[in-house]
């Protein structure tokens, strides 16, 4: 395989291409939809998120693509790096639909795929091969993300697929948020992807270990890489799209005036990040007028949790405003033995204070406005209109009193 100078694999190149992970592949310049580089690439069509060989109807799909863009804040597909485990949510994306009934059939095939994976390895065979891509700037390129199997290492069933609920303009209607493992296959040959639509996908010389691993015994071995990254910059850390600054514009403004509320805002927000999180309560202003709260983070066993507690500062600033090394110290020095720390701010953390943390080892969840933004939307709070309902929980009694 050639790449051009940008190493970009040219679209001539497509259909005889290996797949390998986090390689761009160029799309075509006529201008028109034979440009998709996906359907140069793979036999599943040139539209959609979900693209597939064969017919989930019909439970004879034999290869699997699911495509995304990035760009659909209400729907934040996302790939975690770290753990292998890439988040996607399913094609009944409006009112009107029943939860399978999709043009695409999509969130059939996630239905069936899931099923089967829980079953023998027989029936695991049945499940196609998952191919991820994503949207590359510019023009129509693509990137390569990884193979795909349902579910994950210490995933409940409820956790790998669950049909969550949605409204838009008032109506209600529920869509799937599916839970893949990337598996740690660093290249897929062509000689694989051509057995795989020929039906052989499990009984091919080409196959990758790891994908005949997880058939014959539901083993998962996820691609693994840490972020190298420990200190994210201003860009990082605030919503790159209008939408995401308009959603904590209203934060903001809804607690003008009474920024020491925003604590009881704040820890509901960790709580979205952070379900485990069991009794937290916001404690009395102190000195310097900040506020802080106290809660437990829970571990364990159901039948025998432990609590870890924790101390948790908000701050409710302007995008322009950071949180500094002031602001960050003041909570370092409240954390005691076996406690962790919490910050949350509708802003971003100032280089300095960032970086201090995280040299010196504090035990600290650093959050900020695009991680809000982001816990929003993945809990179904992904424009305005829910946010403002959401925020209405906070209104001082007097407000809501008529």
């Amino acid at each position: 395989m050639v790449t051009s100078g940008d190493g970009v694999v040219p679209f001539g190149q497509l259909a005889d291409a290996d797949l390998i992970v986090d390689q761009v592949y160029a799309g075509g310049q006529s201008g028109t939809m034979a440009d998709d580089p996906l359907a140069r690439l793979l036999p599943v069509g040139n539209q959609g998120g979900f693209r597939y060989a064969g017919s989930p109807a019909k439970g004879t799909v034999r290869l699997g693509v699911l495509y995304t863009t990035g760009g659909e804040p209400d729907w934040p597909d996302t790939l975690d790096p770290q753990t292998g485990l890439f988040t996607y949510y399913g094609d009944n994306r409006s009112p009107g639909h029943e939860l399978h009934d999709t043009r695409r059939r999509g969130n059939v095939l996630l239905r069936d795929s899931f099923d089967w994976s829980h079953e023998s390895a027989e029936a695991r065979r049945r499940v196609p091969p998952f191919l991820l891509f994503e949207k590359s700037a510019p023009g129509r390129r693509i990137m390569f993300r990884g193979l795909l199997v349902p579910g994950g290492p210490g995933l409940s069933s409820d956790d790998e697929l669950q049909a969550i609920w949605r409204s838009t303009r008032g109506q209600r209607f529920q869509n799937y948020r599916a839970r893949f493992t990337v598996l740690d296959v660093s290249r897929i040959e062509r000689q694989w992807i051509n057995d795989v639509l020929d039906g052989r996908a499990a009984d091919s010389p080409h196959v990758p270990a790891a994908w005949a691993a997880w058939i014959e015994g539901r083993k998962y071995s996820p691609l693994l890489a840490p972020s190298t990254t420990v200190v994210r910059t201003r860009a990082e850390q605030m919503p790159a799209d209008p939408a995401g600054l308009a959603i904590l514009a209203e934060i903001r403004e809804t607690f003008r005036d009474r920024e020491h509320d925003f604590e009881h805002c704040a820890v509901e927000l960790w709580r979205l990040i952070a379900p485990a999180t069991g009794n937290c309560e916001v404690t009395q202003r102190s000195r310097d007028g900040g506020r802080d709260a106290i809660g437990e983070y829970v571990i364990g066993p159901s039948s025998d949790p432990i609590a870890i507690e924790f101390a948790l500062e908000a701050k409710c600033y302007s995008d322009t405003n950071s949180v500094g090394v002031r602001e960050v110290s003041r909570l370092i020095s409240r954390l005691r033995h076996r406690q962790f720390g919490v910050f949350v701010t509708t802003s971003y953390f100032h280089y300095q204070a960032y970086g201090e943390v995280r040299s010196d080892g504090h035990p600290i969840a650093l959050i900020s406005g695009r991680d809000i933004v982001e816990a929003l939307r993945a809990a179904g709070y992904g424009d305005l209109a829910s946010v403002q309902r959401w925020l209405k929980q906070f209104e001082p009694a007097s407000a809501s009193t008529p």
